[in-house]
């Protein structure tokens, strides 16, 4: 059975590097937007290195490939690290529930014996 909810997709001219492009996507178009504004940053970012505007342009493409590659990379450890704190802090919260719990249990007891 075919899903009644079709997603289309958005199109929205971006200026990404001085040139127009057309992004297509499912995402939303502020969001192609903030993607086309990220590259621009980093292009920018990028061109201020010394030497940069020197080099061969399938070099100035990979050295913002491994720009982007390394923002990607770092992004996704600092993802692992936040979601191993988390689980530590799950943890943390529900060992201390269940010590509020027992300690709760002990003080009915003692309370209903006295």
């Amino acid at each position: 059975m075919k899903d009644d909810k079709v997603s289309s997709k958005n199109y929205i001219d971006v200026l990404i590097g001085g040139k127009i492009y057309t992004l297509g996507g499912l995402e939303e178009e502020s969001y192609l937007q903030r993607v086309a504004s990220y590259l621009n940053d980093k292009i920018a970012m990028i061109k201020t290195q010394e030497g940069y505007s020197r080099l061969p342009d399938d070099y100035k493409n990979l050295t913002l490939c491994l720009n982007l590659a390394d923002d990607y990379f770092k992004e996704r450890e600092h993802s692992r690290s936040l979601a191993a704190e988390r689980d530590t802090l799950e943890k943390e919260v529900y060992r201390l529930k269940s010590e509020l719990v027992n300690a709760q249990m002990k003080n009915r007891e003692q309370h209903g014996r006295k």
